[in-house]
C-alpha cells in the first residue's frame, strides 16, 4: 500500500485475489461497513483507474485505490500555539498535550484547545484535513494524544481503542505509600449527583478497571510515583480510583489532593503503544514530562 497524491493505492497480491472489493475492504483492511458505504456514495473507490462497485471481483495485480487523502474542513478554528510532535506519518499524528488546555472544543468556535493548535500545525504543513482525536485527556492532564489524519485511519484506530489494543501508560504522583504497592482497582464509576463534573465510585456506575504499579516511594515527602494502565476509559477514572483507595493525586483538589506541591493534578500520559492501522507495525511513543511534574520525580 502506498500513497499517490490523494489516493491510497493497493496492489492486490495473490492471497487477496478472487474476492470482492467489499471483502477486501472489510476483511483485509478492516474498514467499517459505514465507511465503505460513504466511500461508495462519493465515488472514492477505484479499480484500475475506473470507478469500482463494492461487488466487483478483484484478481491478482489489480490496483484498488481509495480516495482518503482529499481536502477537508479542519472542523475547528486553526490557532497558533506550540505543538510538540511525538510521531507523524500520512495516517497518524501523536502530540504531547500540555496541561491547562482542553483536548478539543466543547462548544462551537471554542479556541485555545489542543485541536485548534493541531489544525494550525496542519495548515503550516500545507495540509487541509479534519482534526480527528482518537481519545482525550482531562484539561489538567498532560501527555500523548493520538490524532488520525484520514477517515480510514480514524475508523481503524477507533476499533483498536474499543478492543483495548491501544495501550496507554500514565505516571502519577500521589500522597502516601500504596499497600499493596502493585495491584488492580476494580470499582464501578458513576456521576456524582451533588457535583456537575465530579465522578465517584458507585455500585450502579459503569465498570472500571485500573492497574497500578509503584515505581518509587519518597519516605521524606510521603509521596509515591505510580504507573497506571487502564482496561476501561471512564471519565476521571485514574483520579477517582486512586482517591477511592486513600491515595489522591497531588494537586487534584476535586478528589482530595493537596495543592501545596502542585497547582494541578500530577498526572501525565507518559507512553502510548499501538499497531499502525495501515502498515501494522508496532509503534511506541514516550511523551516528555512537563517541568512541574519533572521537578517532583526522583533524580
Amino acid at each position: 500500500m502506498k500513497r499517490v497524491g490523494e489516493w491510497l493505492e493497493i496492489d492486490i497480491p495473490v492471497d487477496w485475489a478472487n474476492n470482492t472489493v467489499f471483502h477486501i475492504l472489510t476483511q483485509k483492511l478492516g474498514a467499517s461497513k459505514a465507511l465503505i458505504q460513504k466511500w461508495n456514495n462519493t465515488s472514492a473507490i477505484m479499480k484500475n483507474n475506473h470507478k469500482a462497485d463494492v461487488n466487483h471481483q478483484l484478481i491478482q495485480d489489480d490496483q484498488l485505490c481509495l480516495h482518503i487523502f482529499k481536502e477537508e474542513d479542519y472542523g475547528v478554528i486553526p490557532e497558533d500555539h506550540a505543538i510538540e510532535v511525538l510521531y507523524e506519518d500520512d495516517h497518524l499524528l501523536i502530540v504531547n498535550k500540555p496541561a491547562g488546555i482542553d483536548t478539543h472544543p466543547n462548544e462551537a468556535n471554542q479556541r485555545g484547545t489542543l485541536a485548534n493548535g493541531v489544525a494550525y500545525y496542519y495548515q503550516t504543513c500545507g495540509l487541509k484535513i479534519r482534526v480527528r482525536h482518537i481519545h482525550r485527556l482531562d484539561r489538567d492532564t498532560s501527555g500523548a494524544v493520538v490524532f488520525a489524519k484520514n477517515d480510514l485511519a480514524h475508523s481503524l484506530l477507533d476499533q483498536e481503542l474499543q478492543t483495548k489494543k491501544i495501550k496507554r501508560t500514565y505516571i502519577s504522583i500521589v500522597n502516601g505509600r500504596l499497600s499493596p504497592p502493585n495491584g488492580v482497582i476494580k470499582k464501578p464509576i458513576g456521576k456524582d449527583r451533588h457535583h456537575p463534573t465530579r465522578r465517584r465510585v458507585s455500585p450502579k456506575g459503569q465498570s472500571a478497571v485500573t492497574h497500578y504499579h509503584t515505581e518509587h516511594y519518597d519516605q521524606k515527602k510521603n509521596l509515591s510515583v505510580v504507573s497506571l494502565q487502564l482496561e476501561t476509559g471512564r471519565t476521571h477514572q485514574i483520579r477517582v480510583h486512586l482517591s477511592s483507595i486513600g491515595h489522591p493525586i497531588i494537586g487534584d483538589t476535586l478528589y482530595g489532593g493537596d495543592k501545596k506541591l502542585l497547582q494541578r493534578q500530577a498526572l501525565h500520559a507518559a507512553m502510548i503503544s499501538l499497531t499502525h492501522p495501515i502498515s501494522h507495525k508496532s509503534i511506541k511513543v514516550e511523551a516528555t514530562f512537563p517541568q512541574d511534574i519533572l521537578s517532583l520525580l526522583p533524580k
